[in-house]
């Protein structure tokens, strides 16, 4: 399976153009990648502070067929997004629930789940962010980035290179994955 590349230097949100492109096409399994967002969003309607040379990425694909909870679902998005970074990063990678990964514990990635509905059929997309080479200031929230802590610049191509063949790998095989210990691995 492959997902299809859709390459953008600025948008308002990779989510919601991953929502467009599924409304507007009869593309079912994709990565919207941008250089930069204005208006990137987080959970609960919170900005996300978008850095350029950090990673903007949403990957959408069909869900009727997997009888997984939205929840466990951010579990095994959160798992993925720890096995990507696990390339960059040898220490220790922690998972803050529901969809935050934290180094040191400070933050270095997020996941904003959104589903969709198109012609009775069920899209998830899996908004991810990752600082790569700067950090945003949140309020009582430290962050961090892989350059800070490799002292290595890392291309969000490459980066977004392995994200999408983890994902091509996985969704496949998402009706038979087993959270019932993920927050272990």
């Amino acid at each position: 399976m492959k997902l299809k590349k859709y390459n953008f230097k600025i948008v308002n949100s990779t989510n919601d153009l991953a929502i467009e492109i599924i409304k507007k096409t009869n593309d079912k399994f994709g990565i919207v990648i941008a250089e930069k967002q204005k208006k990137g969003r987080g959970q609960y309607g919170k900005k996300w502070t978008s850095f350029k040379g950090n990673l903007f990425a949403s990957i959408f694909f069909p869900i009727e067929k997997v009888k997984l909870p939205l929840k466990d679902l951010t579990k095994i998005n959160c798992f993925l997004i720890k096995k990507l970074l696990s390339n960059f990063y040898k220490g220790k990678i922690t998972i803050k629930n529901p969809n935050d990964l934290l180094i040191n514990n400070m933050k270095i990635s997020g996941i904003l789940q959104e589903t969709v509905l198109k012609s009775k059929m069920t899209f998830i997309i899996v908004g991810i962010g990752i600082n790569l080479v700067k950090s945003p200031i949140i309020k009582n929230y430290p962050t961090t980035n892989l350059l800070d802590l490799t002292g290595i610049k890392i291309s969000a191509y490459n980066v977004t290179l392995k994200l999408a063949k983890i994902y091509e790998k996985f969704i496949p095989e998402l009706t038979k994955f087993d959270v019932k210990n993920i927050y272990k691995t």
